[in-house]
């Protein structure tokens, strides 16, 4: 039984309203969503990693740790990922530039500096080297300056699906947890 045309658009409506009210709602959230084309044959699904993190320092400390190869490079010492590698076989190589390409853990995670606002915000071409090649999501890091400590509000969309769990709880092993450490 065929929908006519005016309820499938009322229903794309809806669910991408929730989506988008999900979003920016979201604490540490996962979110998936399916949404169906008027002629039922193409399946939309998308998947988006929403979390917010403060840290005890300033903007301008929380972004030179993203983005200074030397202070992720120990930020990687703390993280669960790095724990049985050689950090000397592999050191952090970050180009702060926009257009700058970036090898993190190890190689295991590489991309390009797309959007760079010193000490306000960040967004990254970022990949996992085991990804389809040139598969890319988009990593976007935004720095709230709250006195002398930061609200960092994280948005990760256009990874694989299926993904989003093992993604959103990396990001705390091996991002948000070492580098409250390091910014101690």
């Amino acid at each position: 039984m065929k929908e006519e045309p005016g309820a499938v658009a009322s229903r794309l409506n809806r669910r991408q309203m929730l989506l988008r009210s999900a979003m920016a709602t979201g604490g540490a959230a996962v979110i998936a969503a399916r949404v169906f084309a008027a002629d039922d044959n193409i399946l939309r699904t998308a998947e988006a990693i929403h979390q917010e993190v403060r840290f005890q320092a300033t903007a301008k400390r929380v972004y030179a740790a993203l983005t200074d190869a030397g202070q992720f490079q120990q930020v990687e010492a703390l993280s669960a990922a790095m724990k049985s590698m050689d950090m000397n076989a592999h050191p952090a190589l970050i180009d702060a530039t926009p257009g700058g390409a970036f090898s993190l853990f190890g190689g295991y995670i590489a991309g390009r500096q797309i959007e760079l606002a010193a000490n306000e915000r960040i967004v990254q071409a970022w990949r996992v080297m085991n990804w389809d090649p040139g598969v890319y999501s988009i990593a976007r890091f935004e720095l709230v300056g709250e006195g002398s400590s930061t609200k960092l509000v994280f948005d990760h969309t256009g990874f694989p699906v299926g993904t989003a769990e093992h993604l959103a709880s990396g990001w705390h092993a091996n991002y948000w947890d070492p580098l409250t450490k390091f910014l101690g």
